[in-house]
């Protein structure tokens, strides 16, 4: 169901609200938090044209939520400049429902599992238009190949 393959990330610069949640808290706070980076980017006469992400530096979790930052914009309040991962990183697409987003991770993690490929633990999401059907990327970064 999911094309899982090795990419090289590239580092993209991304405009963010960091926090320390719980995975009990997380679902009301990223709305919160995507709120306040496009409020930010309104603000600065940014309307479109920036893709939401989040990243998940662990298990805890402690996590990015914001935007790819394609253009430039003045950060104020709590946003604050950040970058997505950059190197080998296991990928995928997920289309569809958000609420089955939880399939690509697993997808992911299990293909990396079966080829004796290690994660560290930090993965994030690229969304993308909504239209006609939601999709996101999917990455788990890598350890480094000995």
């Amino acid at each position: 169901m999911y094309d899982v393959r090795i990419v090289d990330a590239q580092r993209r610069p991304t405009a963010v609200v960091p926090a320390q949640t719980t995975w009990a808290q997380f679902p009301a706070l990223w709305r919160e938090l995507s709120g306040e980076v496009w409020a930010c980017l309104r603000a600065g006469g940014v309307e479109r044209g920036c893709r939401n992400i989040m990243l998940y530096l662990d298990d805890s979790p402690r996590v990015e939520i914001g935007v790819e930052l394609g253009v430039p914009c003045a950060l104020t309040g709590r946003v604050v400049p950040s970058a997505l991962p950059a190197g080998r990183a296991a990928a995928t697409v997920h289309r569809g429902s958000y609420a089955d987003l939880g399939a690509a991770h697993a997808a992911v993690t299990e293909w990396c599992a079966e080829r004796g490929e290690r994660t560290t633990g930090v993965r994030w999401e690229v969304y993308g238009p909504n239209e006609p059907t939601p999709w996101v990327e999917v990455f788990w970064q890598l350890t480094a190949v000995e």
